[in-house]
């Protein structure tokens, strides 16, 4: 049964209330609040801590190097903020909060000097 829809926060278009990806802008998260990396408490985008794990939410994008608030997406190249692991076995892909896979473990420095 199809419900009310609701605006994509990147791009204003209307879709499903059960929407994990926009499919008008192809972007992932497009509707609720933002949510920490880490926790997945919700924050906004002028804070600078999550207020729940106190975890940064600055954050330096993988593909291009400069600081950024730690939404979804980078705020200078618009980039998805997210490493993918190096094993050929795992190839998880998880936001860069440390330096190991959260499914595997092995080290995700190679994959953040690109």
């Amino acid at each position: 049964m199809p419900g009310y829809k609701h605006p994509c926060r990147y791009c204003g278009g209307l879709i499903p209330a059960d929407s994990n990806m926009c499919p008008l802008c192809g972007k992932v998260s497009p509707l609720g609040p933002l949510r920490c990396p880490k926790c997945r408490n919700p924050i906004q985008r002028d804070w600078t801590n999550c207020s729940d794990c106190g975890i940064s939410l600055i954050t330096e994008c993988p593909q291009c190097g400069e600081p950024t608030f730690f939404g979804d997406y980078c705020e200078h190249c618009d980039a998805r903020l997210v490493v993918v692991c190096p094993n050929k076995r795992c190839k998880k892909e998880q936001p860069p909060i440390q330096e190991t896979c959260i499914a595997c473990g092995k080290s995700l420095k190679e994959v953040r000097s690109r």
